[in-house]
């Protein structure tokens, strides 16, 4: 037996080596254009158990890749209580490389969530059950609390929709009000109180949780509407078979990036085992577009 092996050997063994345990970087399908606002989107995430933590292992791993300025969380932030340790093993634990950096969560409250949670620093909810924030750029965020809509919360939104300005206006919370969802379905109460003020002052997208899955609805009277609940738990075969469905992913975790240009919503999924499970190019409705398929007839 040979003792001594050349240096151009044991280099190429290590490189066939590392080749094999490396893990492939994640395609990124976005523009990722230099004055954009890039986000990301999860939802129902707070477990603690191996599961979130494998869908934030692929969050933190695009980053290099898709510089997202804050995260958007879609509730049910904490499942099974929130005490100190539950802050730490269900949001501060997954998330450390992100929150070490600096990295902003923007939380809305779901069904398990209490409520005081919004006073918890690092949701950036301000002790408020639903608030409103513009990072940059002309996109303004309104995060809304969906477990109880009650008269003051319909009141701030429609002062401050009426108020935005901005080309874009996004809405985040938990319960959607469009799904395919075999165990919940859409929340027909809430889109009765919330549809009319999104037509009203042109709001272009929506993005919920709840449910334990991924979908994109078809595009309902000029808005678009995501539900993104799967970063903490799945609910495999959920969704069932509606006209509401663009694209659906009940098999898996995931979670979005999202990007918005001037007028154009560009997004991808992905999911915990690295694959993109959908993505897109969304153009945004123009005004005209909005009042015209907001009256049309079903």
């Amino acid at each position: 037996m040979h003792r001594h092996i050349s240096s151009r050997l044991i280099v190429s063994l290590a490189l066939f080596a590392a080749a094999i345990v490396a893990p492939a970087a994640q395609d990124i399908t976005l523009p990722n254009a230099k004055d954009s606002v890039k986000i990301a989107i999860i939802g129902d995430s707070g477990t603690g158990d191996s599961a979130q933590f494998k869908v934030a292992e692929k969050l933190i791993a695009v980053r290099p890749k898709f510089p997202y300025e804050f995260v958007l969380m879609m509730g049910d932030n904490l499942y099974g209580g929130s005490a100190p340790q539950d802050f730490e093993k269900k949001f501060e634990a997954p998330y450390k490389p992100l929150l070490d950096s600096g990295m902003k969560f923007y939380a809305s409250l779901g069904n398990h969530d209490n409520p005081n949670e919004r006073y918890y620093k690092m949701f950036n909810m301000s002790g408020e059950r639903f608030y409103t924030f513009k990072p940059k750029n002309n996109v303004r965020f309104f995060g809304l609390d969906s477990n109880y809509m009650d008269k003051p919360q319909l009141q701030w939104l429609e002062k401050e929709l009426a108020a935005s300005g901005s080309d874009w206006k996004i809405c985040f919370f938990h319960h959607p009000l469009y799904s395919s969802g075999g165990t919940h379905g859409s929340d027909m109460q809430l889109r009765e109180q919330l549809e009319p003020l999104f037509l009203k002052y042109g709001v272009d997208a929506v993005f919920s949780g709840h449910e334990h899955f991924y979908e994109r609805i078809k595009p309902q009277k000029g808005i678009y509407y995501f539900i993104s609940g799967g970063a903490g738990k799945v609910r495999q075969g959920d969704v069932g078979k509606t006209n509401l469905t663009v694209k659906a992913f009940d098999t898996g975790y995931h979670f979005m990036l999202v990007e918005f240009s001037k007028d154009t919503l560009y997004f991808q999924v992905i999911s915990d085992q690295g694959q993109t499970v959908d993505s897109g190019a969304l153009p945004r409705f123009s005004d005209a577009d909005k009042k015209k398929l907001s009256t049309a007839t079903p």
